[in-house]
C-alpha cells in the first residue's frame, strides 16, 4: 500500500487523509530550562519548584547551556539548519498551572530551522517505499505545570514540578498521509533522540508526546481544516487517534456539516476524541519578544563541539551492518532501532568474537540471527528485558563461542541458556555441570546412525526409491538418539555414506 492508496472511503468516494505532528520532547538535562530546579521524575508535588517556576516577582530567567546545547545536537541529527541566531517570546495565556501567566517558547527566530528523517518501508504496515518526512523547525520552550483534577470533589490541585521544565518541540511538515507513516515517524524520531541521548523517549512518563494535526481532502484537491489532537502519549494512542479523527471528519462533511479549526482531547479507553476547545491562532497568544531574555548566539566553536559530540546514528549503523557486517536488511533494521540494544548487540558482538579468536566480521551473523531468534525469545518468555537480563553479554558471547566451536549444538544451546536465565551460571558452567558437550565421536554417531536406519528398514527403501525428504527424518531421529549432543554436522557426513 502506497501513500497514494491509503483512503477513508466515504459515501461520497475516498478522502486522503493529511496528517502533521507537533512533538514535545522534553530535554535531558539534571536542571531545568531557566532555573537550576531539579527535573528528576516522580518527586513529590511542588518539591522542585524554585523561585523563578514559581513566577515570584522580581525573578529573571538565565538559560540552561545544556537544554540548548541538546536541541543543537538533536538539529544536527536530523541534518537541520542551525540558526545562530534565534530569539525567545513570551506566549500569552492564562491557566492555573502557568504561574508567570505567559510561557516562554520561540515563534519568529526558533533555535533550529528545516530539517528532516526517513521512515523504512515497511509491507506489512502499509509503506511501499522509504519516505522523508521534512521537519519544519524545533524550537525550545518551558513546560507548564501539571494540574490534579481527582483528588477532591470540588477543587484542583497544582502541582508546578514540571513548571520551566525544558522542552524541545519538533514540528513535522503534513507529509504523512496514514496512521501507519505517522506511527513510523515517531518511533524513527524517539530512536534518533535517544541515540543523540536530547530526550529519553518514555512516553509513559509524559516526557515525549505529540500533538496530533488532521485534515482530510478528496486526493489532488487543497488541503482541508484542520484539528489538533493534544497530547497524545504513544505511538499507538497516536495512530488511533488519527483513525477515528480522519473517519469523523469525513462523516461530518458528507453529512453536510463543516470541520471547524479546534483543539481536541484523545480518549484511549474509547479510542475517540472530543472537542476541548476552539484553536487558537498566533496572534491570540500575543507573542512579542521577550524581554528579560537577549537573543542566543551560537559561536562556531560551540558548533563544532555539538557536532563532534554525536554518535553514529541509526541509518548509519544500520548501512554499516549492512555492508559491513554482512547483515540482512531485517536484522540490520531491528538491532539498529533502539541505541540499546545496538550497544548490547555491538558489546556481544566483540565478546563472541573474542572467545572464538575471529574478526567480528565473521561471527556478526551467527551473533544477530542468536540475538534476534534466540536470546529475545527466551528474555521475554522469562519476563525480563535487555536492560534487566540475567545474562551479561559477555556470558552470552561465552554461549556463542561454545556453539561455533562445536562444543555444543544449537538445541543444546536453547536449554542452557533458559538456565543461564533461571541461576545466572555461566554457559560453560552449565555444560559442565550436567554433561551436554556435543559429541562428535564418529564411533558413537556411527552406532547411533547403524540402530536408526535398521529400526527403519521401511523409510531406509523409500529414501533410496527418490524420497529424499526422508534424509531430514533420519538426521531428526539420530539425534533424539543421542539426547541432541550428536554433531550435526558429523551426524549428516554418516548418514549421507550409510544411505548412499
Amino acid at each position: 500500500m502506497t501513500e497514494s492508496t491509503y483512503r477513508i472511503h466515504g459515501a461520497t468516494g475516498d478522502w486522503e487523509v493529511v496528517i502533521g505532528l507537533e512533538v514535545h520532547a522534553q530535554v535531558t538535562s539534571r536542571a531545568k530550562l531557566f532555573s537550576g530546579a531539579s527535573t528528576a521524575f516522580g518527586a513529590e508535588p511542588n518539591s522542585q519548584v524554585s523561585l523563578v517556576d514559581a513566577a515570584m516577582p522580581g525573578m529573571l530567567p538565565v538559560p540552561n547551556r545544556e537544554c540548548i546545547r541538546q536541541a543543537v545536537r538533536t538539529g544536527m541529527a536530523i541534518d537541520a539548519q542551525i540558526n545562530a541566531w534565534s530569539r525567545f517570546d513570551r506566549k500569552n495565556y492564562f491557566y492555573a498551572d502557568l504561574p508567570q501567566g505567559y510561557q516562554i517558547s520561540q515563534l519568529y527566530h526558533p533555535l533550529v530551522g528545516e530539517g528532516g528523517l526517513t521512515i523504512e518501508a515497511d509491507e506489512k504496515a502499509g509503506i511501499a517505499e522509504d519516505k522523508r518526512i521534512g521537519i519544519e523547525r524545533i524550537h525550545v520552550e518551558q513546560d507548564a505545570g501539571k494540574l490534579m483534577h481527582d483528588q477532591h470533589p470540588t477543587m484542583s490541585y497544582v502541582d508546578l514540578n514540571r513548571s520551566g521544565v525544558a522542552l524541545m518541540e519538533i514540528v513535522s511538515r503534513p507529509d504523512m498521509r496514514s496512521p501507519a507513516e505517522a506511527g513510523a515517524y515517531v518511533r524513527k524520531l524517539r530512536s534518533i533522540l535517544r541515540y543523540v541521548g536530547s530526550c529519553d523517549g518514555n512516553m509513559e512518563e509524559g516526557s515525549m508526546r505529540a500533538d496530533v494535526n488532521v485534515s482530510v481532502r478528496k486526493p489532488g484537491e487543497p488541503f482541508g481544516t484542520r484539528t489538533e489532537t493534544k497530547n497524545v502519549n504513544s505511538v499507538r494512542f497516536v495512530m488511533q487517534a488519527i483513525e477515528h479523527e480522519a473517519r469523523r471528519q469525513v462523516d461530518l462533511i458528507e453529512d453536510g456539516g463543516t470541520v471547524v479549526q479546534e483543539t481536541r482531547l484523545f480518549d484511549p479507553g474509547s479510542g475517540t476524541t472530543r472537542s476541548m476547545r476552539s484553536k487558537e491562532d498566533a496572534h491570540d497568544y500575543r507573542y512579542f519578544p521577550d524581554p528579560d531574555l537577549l537573543p542566543l548566539e551560537l559561536d562556531d566553536a560551540f558548533l563544532d563541539e555539538c557536532r563532534a559530540s554525536l554518535p553514529e546514528l541509526p541509518d548509519a549503523k544500520r548501512r554499516r551492518y549492512i555492508e559491513e557486517l554482512g547483515l540482512s536488511a531485517y536484522n540490520a533494521g531491528v538491532l539498529t532501532a533502539e541505541v540499546e540494544t545496538a550497544r548490547w548487540f555491538e558489546a556481544l558482538l566483540l565478546e563472541a568474537a573474542a572467545a572464538q579468536g575471529k574478526p567480528p566480521a565473521e561471527v556478526a551473523k551467527q551473533a544477530s540471527n542468536w540475538l534476534i531468534s534466540e536470546f529475545f525469545g527466551a528474555l521475554n518468555k522469562a519476563g525480563h528485558s535487555l536492560e534487566d537480563s540475567p545474562v551479561s553479554h559477555a556470558r552470552a558471547g561465552e554461549l556463542l563461542a561454545l556453539i561455533g566451536k562445536g562444543t555444543i549444538s544449537g538445541s543444546i544451546a536453547k536449554q542452557v541458556l533458559e538456565t543461564m536465565l533461571e541461576t545466572g551460571d555461566s554457559a560453560g558452567a552449565i555444560v559442565e555441570r550436567e554433561g551436554l558437550k556435543q559429541e562428535s565421536d564418529s564411533g558413537a554417531i556411527e552406532a547411533a546412525v547403524d540402530k536408526v536406519l535398521a529400526d527403519n528398514a521401511d523409510k531406509v527403501e523409500q529414501y533410496k526409491a527418490g524420497k529424499e525428504a526422508l534424509f531430514g527424518f533420519f538426521v531428526g531421529q539420530t539425534m533424539k538418539a543421542m539426547q541432541g549432543k550428536g554433531n550435526p554436522q558429523v551426524v549428516n557426513e554418516v548418514l549421507r555414506a550409510r544411505l548412499n
